[in-house]
């Protein structure tokens, strides 16, 4: 019998999964709290193991044409401007994993799926469908939407519900009631500019990742290498709504943040007039499947496991997921409960690897004083060798 399966989330993990589960022949119907679906002005940090999931749904050709594929990892001390680092991708990626290191926009990893989607034809989508209550027996999982005022809510039905609603998520309250999510002390300052309205010493095809003390920045460029991504992470608390992508950021407040940075890196920050904020939070490294599945409920991406940004792989665990997703739902004559049973036994892991790493980075990236000279001195003896992630850019099949 043909698996029926509601996605809740119309973000990249969300249309990931929709796509993977279609492509899989499965039915797929997809709902979205918003108007409109959309993506923030930020970038997105493809590895090996994420561009591999891509190009096998068929969507190689399709990132070449809107991603940057950058041809070397750059670490630089951010205060006296030193290299301390450097690692090759490009080629080199390649070579060594079967797929480059991709760096794109999000508006245009997450329009690269939607249109893979909507040209399936297989897949209904609905938006400002906001997802108010979850229940589930033996042979269904129901989700109830909100209903303007004086009409019935709609109950929506079917064999499997996949939530991919993010950081914020309501399906996961629903299922796990494990609280919200956790402030991590972070803030992220985040920009996007054409390269062509920058001075040519300031326009760059790597990723450049500049260590300060109690902050970093990371640069890289998207658009087809047109334009330029930068995000800088201090130390803050933000006044305001947490569940928000999108506060004004304030350059004064980042450049006295910053304050003693190389050149190089002032006369970056200084030529950016406008920057977007928001505070980064997320949730302790998963410590068992039951995280991402309960009966015939699924978690997926952020939803189940949000992590730091400092292995950039957030967007790549979610394609991970839904990759695995579709996998064991396809097999037939398996039960529903099995199926994501065995989902979640084989990301759970993984996944919490990734998240446990990318806190590390975060503490190791913002290191002072002499736990910094320590830091320094080990990117120059070691370079690529502390720069690569082979378990993690082998594939999933790696924990």
């Amino acid at each position: 019998m043909d698996k029926k399966i509601l996605i809740v989330g119309g973000g990249i993990g969300g249309m990931a999964a929709a796509l993977a589960c279609t492509r899989s022949g499965l039915t797929v119907r997809l709902t979205e709290r918003a108007a409109a679906f959309g993506e923030v002005g930020a970038g997105v940090q493809l590895g090996p193991n994420s561009v591999q999931v891509l190009e096998g749904w068929g969507l190689g050709k399709q990132l070449k044409a809107v991603a940057a594929f950058p041809q070397e990892l750059c670490v630089r001390n951010a205060k006296s401007g030193a290299v301390l680092a450097r690692m090759p991708l490009g080629k080199s990626m390649v070579e060594q994993y079967g797929s480059p290191y991709a760096t794109i926009a999000r508006a245009d990893l997450h329009s690269l799926l939607l249109t893979a989607l909507c040209r399936s034809g297989s897949a209904r989508l609905m938006l400002d469908s906001e997802v108010t209550s979850v229940t589930q027996d033996k042979d269904s999982v129901s989700v109830q939407l909100a209903a303007p005022e004086g009409h019935s809510p709609q109950i929506l039905k079917a064999d499997v519900l996949v939530g991919a609603d993010g950081l914020w998520s309501r399906v996961r309250s629903q299922i796990l009631h494990t609280g919200g999510p956790r402030v991590t002390g972070h803030l992220a300052y985040r920009a996007m500019l054409k390269q062509s309205d920058l001075p040519v010493t300031l326009r760059s095809q790597v990723v450049t990742a500049w260590m300060g003390p109690g902050y970093h920045v990371v640069q890289y460029p998207v658009g087809a290498g047109e334009w330029l991504n930068v995000v800088a992470i201090v130390h803050g608390e933000l006044q305001g709504d947490l569940a928000s992508w999108d506060h004004s950021g304030n350059a004064k407040e980042l450049r006295i943040a910053l304050a003693g940075a190389a050149s190089p890196l002032w006369d970056l920050l200084h030529a950016i007039p406008d920057w977007r904020l928001w505070a980064l939070c997320d949730r302790p490294p998963m410590r068992s499947a039951a995280e991402h599945a309960v009966g015939r409920v699924a978690l997926l991406g952020d939803a189940a496991h949000p992590m730091r940004p400092y292995l950039a792989q957030g967007a790549g665990m979610a394609l991970e997921d839904a990759a695995e997703l579709a996998r064991v739902l396809v097999k037939s004559g398996v039960p529903v409960d099995k199926a994501l049973r065995a989902y979640a036994a084989r990301r759970w892991r993984r996944n919490a690897k990734v998240q446990a790493r990318s806190i590390r980075n975060g503490h190791i990236f913002h290191l002072r004083g002499p736990f910094a000279f320590g830091r320094d001195a080990t990117l120059r003896l070691l370079g690529k060798r502390v720069l690569d992630v082979p378990w993690l850019y082998q594939g999933p099949d790696q924990v």
